[in-house]
């Protein structure tokens, strides 16, 4: 059983940073690329970031870019998402997702197991 707990949500203030982490388990962790996907209220959920098994590559969604990075720990079974410069309009429910195949890359579909959710808020 694929298990993926998020972590790091908080209240934070306009400008600010947080770091979101995800532990895996259950599957080879290695093998998968994996993502992160935020739902604000009143809206669908929507892609954030995707990075291939390996690390070498990441993908954006454009409202994001230059401010939020994520990067995994192989060795940890833990995937993160820095996330800086923060905007009220980050505000929203984080969820990380594990790829439905081993070694196949596709940033903004393809998941088929996702974690609980973790709450962000910014303030102004």
């Amino acid at each position: 059983q694929v298990q993926l707990v998020e972590s790091g949500g908080g209240l934070v203030q306009a400008g600010g940073s947080l770091r979101l982490s995800c532990a895996a388990s259950g599957r080879t962790f290695k093998d998968y690329a994996m993502g992160w996907f935020r739902q604000a209220p009143g809206k669908e959920r929507e892609f954030v970031a995707a990075i291939s098994w390996s690390g070498q590559r990441t993908d954006y969604a454009d409202s994001v870019k230059g401010r939020f990075t994520i990067s995994r720990e192989n060795a940890k079974n833990t995937i993160y998402l820095q996330m800086n410069s923060l905007k009220t309009e980050d505000t929203g429910v984080y969820y990380c997702a594990s790829a439905a195949a081993s070694f196949v890359y596709t940033p903004r579909r393809g998941y088929d197991y996702w974690g609980q959710g973790t709450q962000v808020t910014v303030s102004s």
